[in-house]
């Protein structure tokens, strides 16, 4: 079975063909599982906290793990995250010698009286991001750019490790 959603954004299962092999990452069933609990946690507010007028929504600040990528370049570690919709002033970046803790925050509760809402969920978001890495790091070299919504952190280490030699083995 091929599984994917319609317009709807509803999951739909479309049989193979016979002899064919349906190609997913590994990571596509945690984004499925990650969908599923999304729309329950959805319909459970919408349940239990319906709008009732326009005075009284409710805003919404959602917490979000970005995806991050690290790299090891020998003498220090390269780090992306995905934070769109940031700007620096709103991250806060902090460093010791075994790891790195990333917090921002984008508040968009701003009144606008203008506009009659009947639901509001853009209304904030906030991103959290801790990690420990396997050598000590020169807090005071740490570098960080944020641009088009990624942040890139350079990250050099205390004593960059030595070059490894490689040797090629041969296959009896």
């Amino acid at each position: 079975m091929n599984i994917r959603k319609n317009k709807q954004n509803k999951i739909i299962e479309r049989p193979t063909k016979k002899g064919e092999i349906a190609s997913r990452r590994p990571y596509d069933v945690w984004r499925d599982m990650d969908s599923l609990f999304d729309n329950f946690r959805m319909g459970f507010e919408d349940l239990f906290w319906p709008w009732s007028g326009p005075g009284e929504l409710t805003t919404y600040v959602q917490e979000r793990t970005p995806p991050m990528d690290i790299a090891d370049w020998g003498d220090h570690y390269e780090m992306r995250l995905e934070m769109p919709g940031m700007s620096k002033e709103n991250v806060d970046i902090q460093v010791t010698q075994k790891g790195i803790e990333i917090r921002a925050e984008c508040d968009k509760t701003k009144e606008e009286k203008s506009k009659n809402w009947l639901r509001r969920e853009c209304s904030g978001t906030s991103y959290y991001r801790a990690i420990e890495l396997p050598e000590e790091l020169k807090t005071d070299d740490v570098d960080a750019e944020l641009k088009n919504g990624i942040l890139k952190v350079s990250l050099p280490k205390l004593e960059p490790k030595p070059e490894q030699k490689t040797k090629k083995v041969n296959i009896r």
